[in-house]
């Protein structure tokens, strides 16, 4: 009789989904077993539940500690091609076959990804070898079938997707169409909302949106106009926003991009902006919602950190690899606050982030890399080898540069 454990490893081979009971039972197994053979299986469930960002971390750091195991390998080349990134799938694809010259499987896969560039003559080659190994081999014979069916076109070439100035281009255009009133202002855009009110979205955020989004340009500006045709404005008290609003840090004269929105200094050359918190929008509250909300500033400040205070991040370790940032199981030195909000670096000003950063991290102070608005950056001040990498470490446009120390007075520039 199969054991539960045993069920739940015959779905994810066959592709099935899991119920919520089976993805606990599976994350126990692999947390509690030592080997690669379970942690395996639940990344395999991630990438059949289309989360190959999740399975990802995983799969690399299998691969970092069973570095000749050829399923971690090929895991890793099918959770790659799930996210499009076809290049590093064939390198680890290659890799397999310097450990096991003639696999079949990978030999298929690299068929596969000839076929999708076009490149049918390698594509045989791939599938004539398979074949070599195992006439009977099912899948390689349907290949083969198709390969044999006709000359095939070259898949249409996906288009580059547009760069932040076509992509605004094309957002202002559609929104003039649409009768929306909006205004570029530095890298924000005012938009006046259906209820009266205006609202400032950040660009560089509503750009990564659309690159992450994998849509067609015209696709996603038509269905972010329709959004901020359909958004009410902060002013509006139907919209609520004293329970949205969080607080951000900003760099030093970021005021002078983000005209009339609230806020204050923070120390260490930061600034405290407030936002409404949205899944597709940064919309920062502007000094003209007070009046109508009955707020001082001092009382929005508090609500906002009030709000932040009962939302702690979890904290992550990760690796720095040139210059990425990447997930692992265990402690390297470096830790991530990864709330994936933007709010992380104002997280680490609350009393239940920093709870959580000793319980990880250790007790402070840390030295704190903000250079992502997707997540905070956190070593040890005394962990001068980690201290040094993060130094290291650039910064992204709308990143804040530089390293900060936190201690119980908050953040100091280091």
């Amino acid at each position: 009789m199969l054991t539960a454990l045993e069920r739940i490893r015959r779905k994810v081979e066959a592709g099935e989904p899991l119920e919520e009971r089976e993805w606990e039972v599976l994350r126990s197994a692999a947390r509690d077993t030592p080997g690669p053979t379970l942690r395996l299986t639940l990344a395999h469930a991630w990438v059949n539940a289309g989360a190959e960002r999740e399975a990802l971390p995983l799969l690399e750091s299998l691969r970092r500690d069973f570095p000749q195991d050829i399923q971690v390998r090929l895991g890793l080349a099918r959770a790659l091609l799930g996210l499009e990134r076809m290049g590093e799938a064939e390198t680890v694809l290659r890799d397999v076959l310097a450990l096991n010259p003639g696999d079949p499987e990978a030999l298929k896969v690299l068929a596969v990804l000839a076929l999708r560039r076009g490149e049918h003559g390698r594509a045989r080659a791939f599938v004539a070898e398979a074949l070599a190994r195992d006439p009977f081999d099912a899948e390689a014979r349907l290949l083969k079938e198709e390969l044999e069916s006709g000359e095939l076109p070259p898949p249409p070439v996906p288009p580059a997707p547009a760069s932040r100035a076509e992509f605004l281009a094309a957002l202002l255009a559609a929104l003039h169409r649409a009768g929306v009133a909006c205004r570029r202002q530095g890298t924000h855009l005012l938009v006046k909302f259906a209820s009266g009110g205006v609202g400032r979205m950040d660009v560089d955020s509503l750009h990564a949106a659309y690159r992450e989004s994998a849509q067609p340009l015209t696709e996603h500006v038509a269905e972010l106009v329709a959004r901020l045709r359909g958004l009410s404005g902060p002013a509006g008290a139907e919209d609520g926003w004293e329970r949205r609003v969080r607080p951000v840090l900003r760099p030093a004269r970021f005021s002078e991009r983000a005209v009339g929105a609230l806020h204050r200094p923070a120390g260490a050359g930061l600034e405290v902006f407030y936002v409404l918190e949205d899944e597709a929008f940064v919309r920062y509250l502007p000094e003209t919602s007070l009046g109508p909300a009955g707020l001082s500033a001092p009382e929005v400040d508090a609500l906002a950190w009030s709000h932040l205070e009962a939302n702690p991040a979890p904290v992550r370790a990760v690796v720095l690899e040139e210059g990425r940032v990447v997930l692992v199981e265990r402690g390297t030195g470096v830790w991530a606050v990864a709330g994936g909000d933007g709010l992380d670096g104002a997280r680490l000003l609350t009393e239940a982030q920093r709870r959580r950063l000793v319980a990880h991290v250790g007790e402070g102070p840390w030295c704190v890399h903000l250079g992502w608005r997707e997540f905070a950056l956190v070593c040890r001040e005394s962990d001068e080898a980690s201290r040094g990498a993060l130094s290291r470490l650039g910064a992204a446009p709308d990143g804040i540069e530089g390293l900060f120390r936190l201690a119980d007075g908050g953040l100091e520039v280091l």
